[in-house]
């Protein structure tokens, strides 16, 4: 295929060129009946390609012109049988990806540490999940990958699972042997999803992980946009025909995406394709070697540790993302949320997560030296601010709860019949709504599992410290919902 071409984003330029006049939306007809400010701001070029699928532009929902075009090109150069765009975000394309293969009562396989996206999929279908436990790294605070091992028991016990999803990489860049995984299922003729929310370059490069559909999986949720290079909200699903079916994929995709769909975000999946098929490795190992420089300063800084390949040599940490740079700060006697503060107060700095005790900070095609010399000469700023006041750096054992009983289905304990409890006072009952960190997403406790002290304990600690928790419909989280308890008649 010709990877020079951009078919979606050619046919919006040349219809936006002949001037057309329009008597459809977007109300604002490119941008006349907008408030004038935003107008000037954001420009008129946008806004002339800001249209609706009437029939020169395709239509998302059923293409057939120059989206079908555009997303067999995404295809090829993902290495997928067929590619499909999300303009609502890899949270969509996620639960696309699992109401093609699962249905009410279905079994799924996933790791404890899913994004809420997988949940609410859960949730919509009526699955009921089997959760595995992700390797736990009590030094840095954080879940890893899923082993083998864990998958191999998990399908001893349910073959008749519907599906076995991955998370590859996780958001901190830590890889699973995925292949080996992929293998296995597939042995139970079981299709693999892949949450690869973090991994839109790592397909281009040999220096990066293999890709999902590199390691044979039956489909693949791709951010884009976090690093590929297209506009906020704009990802793609990768299907691997065999065990799923492409037409149903379609379906469910039209039955969850909105009518109004947004070209521009689109049209910057097809630019962000040309640019990664026909320049990606060298992107890539551009960006890869800015990431390597930066590790190695990082690590030289007074009380910071930023993980690399002496990490690797489990199942689960098989391989890693080093773009993810993951900075550990308990060394200096604060959270990653008091590093995540700082370095907004001083440097005008913005990280993409903070955590317990760690931030993390993509490093993308965007950067370039300076941009990683601004990063460093803060990091060694805040060590200086930090360090010298601390005389001794307690050790910290860091605790994550094991994973709650599961009492109810997800959806059944989302629809139940529910009251108010304190939150402190919770410790028994089954909740029935999420409560989760974000980012990342990842829920402590999700609809259906029983409350534990040790959950109580461990949200409490991260409100304390200004950690964003959420979820509950009491944005405090000071009540929650519990299914409704039958008192005994007496």
């Amino acid at each position: 295929m010709d990877h020079n071409r951009t078919p979606l984003f050619d046919a919006l330029r040349s219809h936006a060129k002949q001037n057309p006049v329009q008597f459809h939306i977007p109300g604002h007809k490119k941008g006349a009946g907008m408030d004038p400010e935003y107008r000037e701001y954001i420009g008129q070029n946008i806004l002339d390609i800001d249209l609706i699928n009437i029939a020169p532009l395709d239509d998302l929902h059923q293409p057939v012109g120059v989206i079908l075009e555009a997303q067999q090109l995404a295809a090829d150069a993902f290495g997928a049988d067929a590619t499909y765009f999300s303009v609502q975000g890899t949270s969509t394309a996620i639960m696309a990806m699992i109401m093609s293969v699962c249905g009410h009562g279905d079994k799924i396989i996933i790791p404890r540490n899913v994004h809420k996206s997988i949940l609410s999929a859960i949730i919509f279908t009526g699955a009921r999940p089997v959760f595995l436990s992700p390797v736990r790294d009590t030094n840095l605070g954080i879940d890893h990958g899923v082993t083998t091992r864990s998958v191999r028991r998990a399908l001893e016990r349910h073959p008749d699972a519907a599906a076995v999803l991955v998370i590859n990489p996780t958001y901190y860049g830590v890889c699973t042997n995925l292949k080996e995984i992929v293998d296995l299922v597939h042995e139970y003729d079981i299709p693999v999803l892949v949450d690869e929310a973090h991994g839109a370059l790592i397909h281009f490069s040999d220096e990066l992980p293999l890709s999902a559909m590199q390691a044979g999986a039956d489909m693949a949720a791709t951010s884009v946009h976090k690093l590929g290079g297209s506009m906020t909200q704009s990802s793609i699903l990768n299907v691997r025909k065999g065990l799923v079916n492409t037409q149903r994929v379609q379906t469910i995709l039209s039955l969850l995406t909105t009518t109004s769909t947004s070209y521009p975000l689109l049209a910057s999946l097809d630019t962000a394709r040309r640019q990664l098929a026909i320049r990606g490795k060298e992107i890539a190992e551009r960006t890869v070697a800015l990431a390597k420089s930066a590790r190695e300063q990082v690590n030289r800084i007074p009380g910071l540790y930023s993980f690399g390949e002496e990490l690797l040599g489990d199942e689960a940490t098989y391989d890693y993302d080093p773009t993810k740079l993951a900075i550990h700060v308990r060394h200096l006697g604060i959270t990653g949320y008091d590093a995540e503060n700082w370095l907004r107060e001083h440097y005008r700095l913005e990280v993409e997560l903070s955590d317990m005790y760690n931030i993390l900070c993509l490093i993308t095609p965007g950067d370039d030296e300076e941009s990683i010399n601004i990063l460093i000469e803060a990091l060694n700023a805040m060590s200086d601010a930090y360090h010298s006041e601390t005389n001794e750096i307690q050790e910290i054992v860091v605790k994550i709860p094991e994973i709650p009983h599961l009492a109810l289905t997800p959806r059944d304990a989302f629809y139940g019949e529910t009251e108010l409890v304190p939150f402190k006072e919770s410790a028994g009952r089954i909740i029935a709504e999420f409560i989760y960190v974000y980012p990342p997403g990842i829920p402590i406790l999700l609809p259906g599992e029983v409350v534990s002290q040790e959950n109580i304990d461990y949200i409490v600690d991260h409100l304390e410290v200004g950690l964003p928790v959420k979820g509950p419909e009491d944005r405090s989280v000071t009540n929650v919902k519990v299914i409704m308890e039958e008192t005994a008649i007496s």
